[in-house]
This record gives structure tokens, C-alpha cells and sequence, in this order.
């Protein structure tokens, strides 16, 4: 897949676990693990939103395209 989600990096600039993020953004550690780890197919534009405000970044500090090939 060409979108690579970079979560793990913000997450460390800002010293903040995933199970704390996950309590603040009122989303189970399981689902936010799999997004971190890029297995997500999807995101709901509310769970970004929540991630940009509690990390204070924007989506492409999150979210990465890269050309495939």
C-alpha cells in the first residue's frame, strides 16, 4: 500500500503511550494499534481529527504517500 501512517513517530515526539492515547481519544488500544501499525484499510475522518487535536499536528504528520514501485 502507498500510504504509510508514521502514528508511532508522533506518538514518541510527544511522549505519549498508545494505551493513553487511545483513553484520551475514546478509541480501544486494539483498533489504534492497528492503525499504528499501518494494518488499518481505513480511517474515519472523526478518529484523525481527534488524533491531530490530542497530538497537536496535522494529518500529514500522520499520514505519509509514497509511491509504489
Amino acid at each position: 500500500m502507498g500510504i504509510i501512517v508514521n502514528l508511532d513517530v508522533m506518538m514518541a515526539k510527544r511522549k505519549i503511550s498508545l494505551g493513553e492515547l487511545a483513553e484520551r481519544i475514546d478509541i480501544t488500544p486494539a483498533n489504534l494499534s492497528i492503525l499504528k501499525t499501518g494494518k488499518a484499510k481505513a480511517i474515519r475522518f472523526s478518529t484523525l481529527e481527534a488524533i491531530c487535536k490530542e497530538l497537536d499536528c496535522q494529518p500529514a504528520d500522520i499520514l505519509e504517500y509514497k509511491k509504489e514501485g
